[in-house]
């Protein structure tokens, strides 16, 4: 049995990018339809604790702001952008306001509106949502694009898996990805939804990656259950939530002997890595968080430190996705728009991650833009003829390979410090052998009825993504913000250009200037 589904524009996430895409679009007069993999306003990071945003006013700590990003990001950014999605966010922060949201401790004089609670920001997004006339299809998760005769996307479909299993088929105008991006299911806070699912699925339709070598953020995470209860308004305790890597984030750090550990946030998280590398134990001092973020988040029933371990955030948190080409946020396939971790954020991060709150930013504004450009050119292409499935990986009905070995060996090669978060060129030709071996195998033999569809599809889209990181890290030789090569420990200024990346059985790398010309190192970036 297979549900039918008509949308002027289909939004396929959730999540905080794909709830603003969904907003722009209603409010441009389009019939939008949501699906989401999980539950639209409770599942994903976000929903998870709190949410740094780059929510800056107008004026010259906006322009010190866009400066300081540009350089810290190895010069990989593009000020222009910076300033839309500052302008943007801001905008949209006092639409927030005006909707009732309540932004943590603005009362008590902290730094106003830099923070959300991601679970109160998503329930307002959800009822704007309704409000808005946005049909939302919870636990829908997609599978593939449709596209009609000229390759114009055109839907999708995929499986509902509450109700009674069955398919579903959307059709539309034009398609907002907002997926998310890919954690390998490294058990970070809510990311078992972020699976790369729309990067395999936009690829397979002919769609164009960038800056997939800086996918290696990774985060601190407490060893075990530590949770930390959130302050109200009015200053008492109104929940319990799980330890933020924001607040983890300005705790101090020590080795087991009791010394500090590095030199301010950023130093600090590299010198944990290399001493969890080296098997030494790694401490937060949570006690020791300061000003805002020591009142917003009190310790309940903790002991003065608590261990950390690393978890790979990949392009959740790293900076790698979809190329897009103009700020609607289009994507260099004809009908197809992206929003969210599902992009490239190089724009406004440049290499290094959205730790700042860019990401936060980054996805009310893609989301805003890309919902509205999707809306635009759904208006201008009439009536839809007939239109069929991008065919894909992970797809079979036929299933003779178990999902959890291509998940094993995807994880093997991506989840490890030394696999992503230090690299040589030895490490990654390794792990392109072992993962490209695996690829026909997937393509061939994975698949299944039901739920398991969904895990197969999944295992094929982690499986695809780790080669595209693999493939553009080797491209990269030199060590520019996240991105570490230990056979290249220098920033290269003749590397200050950004890698589009593609291909689903053949995968290819490319400079941003297809032909440089020979005195650059950059003719030709395909490992052999």
């Amino acid at each position: 049995m297979s549900a039918a589904i008509e949308s002027d524009v289909l939004i396929v996430g959730g999540g905080p990018a794909g709830a603003w895409a969904a907003l722009a679009a209603a409010y441009a007069g389009a019939r939008v339809v949501l699906v989401d993999k999980g539950r639209c306003g409770s599942s994903g990071p976000t929903a998870k604790g709190f949410v740094a945003l780059w929510n800056i006013p107008p004026g010259p700590a906006r322009e010190e702001a866009v400066r300081q990003s540009f350089a810290n990001g190895g010069c990989l950014g593009d000020p222009e952008w910076m300033r839309r999605v500052l302008a943007e966010t801001h905008r949209r922060v006092d639409q927030l306001v005006r909707w009732g949201y309540r932004f943590p401790g603005e009362r008590a004089g902290l730094p106003a509106r830099v923070c959300l609670d991601g679970t109160a920001y998503l329930g307002r997004l959800r009822r704007s949502l309704i409000v808005a006339g946005v049909r939302i299809l919870d636990h829908h998760p997609a599978l593939q694009l449709l596209v009609d005769a000229e390759g114009v996307v055109s839907g999708a479909s995929g499986v509902q898996l509450r109700n009674g299993y069955q398919t579903w088929t959307a059709r539309a105008g034009a398609v907002v990805l907002a997926t998310g991006g890919c954690a390998f299911l490294s058990g970070g806070a809510g990311t078992d939804v972020d699976t790369g699912d729309g990067l395999l699925m936009a690829a397979e339709a002919g769609g164009e990656l960038s800056g997939m070598e800086f996918s290696s953020a990774y985060a601190l995470a407490p060893v075990g259950q530590v949770r930390l209860t959130a302050l109200g308004d009015d200053g008492n305790a109104a929940r319990v939530v799980p330890a933020p890597d924001l607040a983890l984030h300005f705790a101090t750090l020590y080795d087991e002997t009791g010394a500090a550990i590095g030199d301010g946030p950023f130093g600090s998280r590299a010198a944990a890595f290399e001493a969890i590398a080296d098997g030494r134990r790694v401490y937060a001092a949570l006690d020791e968080i300061p000003g805002p973020l020591r009142t917003q988040l009190t310790a309940s029933a903790l002991a003065p430190r608590v261990q950390l371990r690393p978890v790979l955030e990949g392009t959740v948190r790293g900076t790698g996705g979809l190329r897009i080409l103009d700020f609607d946020c289009s994507t260099t396939v004809p009908g197809l728009f992206g929003a969210g971790d599902v992009t490239t954020r190089e724009p406004i991060t440049g290499a290094v991650g959205g730790f700042g709150g860019q990401g936060g930013a980054w996805a009310i504004s893609s989301g805003v833009w890309g919902g509205a450009g999707a809306a635009r050119f759904a208006r201008g292409r009439g009536r839809l003829g007939k239109v069929r499935p991008v065919p894909g990986a992970g797809l079979g009905t036929d299933a003779s390979i178990d999902p959890r070995a291509v998940v094993g060996l995807v994880q093997e090669h991506t989840l490890p410090l030394r696999r992503s978060y230090w690299r040589s060129a030895g490490s990654l030709r390794d792990s392109i052998a072992e993962l490209d071996g695996m690829w026909p195998v997937t393509e061939c033999d994975l698949g299944g009825d039901g739920p398991e569809r969904l895990r197969a599809r999944e295992a094929a889209a982690l499986l695809a993504v780790a080669r595209w990181t693999k493939y553009s890290a080797l491209a990269r030789t030199e060590s520019r913000g996240m991105h570490r090569r230990t056979d290249h420990p220098g920033e290269g200024s003749d590397w200050r250009i950004r890698l589009h990346a593609g291909g689903v059985t053949s995968v290819w790398v490319h400079p941003e200037q297809r032909d440089p010309g020979p005195a650059t190192p950059h003719a030709d970036l395909t490992p052999a």
